[in-house]
């Protein structure tokens, strides 16, 4: 992809811009760090990039697309807008993961693990 490779506010706005609303007017279903760049016309390292080089609050503004993400997967999720299947891929992404517990346990309570030992005589 070729585009702008330096920094400049008015690529911040731009990218604020499409957190907000313009990742809806580019048909993105949510904002995201790729939909960024090519709203941008720059590659997806690029913007990792200047957020490194911390140009201004750039580092923020990624920060605010993950949050976005994050808000619009738990909302859609829940109201069935998105799958459950891919609003939970999508939200491993956020730290989330699915868990499996099992409890050990006797009408529940603590199963009692005792160990008793017993000397074996070999004379019969």
């Amino acid at each position: 992809m070729t585009g702008k490779t330096t920094f400049t506010p008015e690529i911040e706005q731009e990218a604020l811009a499409y957190i907000a609303t313009g990742y809806e007017e580019l048909d993105h279903v949510i904002p995201s760090h790729v939909g960024m760049s090519i709203a941008l016309n720059v590659n997806k390292s690029t913007l990792y990039k200047w957020a490194e080089d911390n140009h201004g609050t750039f580092s923020d503004t990624l920060a605010k697309c993950n949050d976005k993400q994050h808000m619009l997967l738990i909302a859609k999720g829940l109201t069935n807008e998105f799958s459950g299947t891919i609003t939970k891929l999508a939200l491993s992404n956020h730290g989330y993961s699915e868990k499996t517990a099992t409890d050990i346990t006797s009408n529940g309570k603590a199963i009692k693990n005792e160990w008793h030992i017993h000397p074996v005589s070999t004379d019969k």
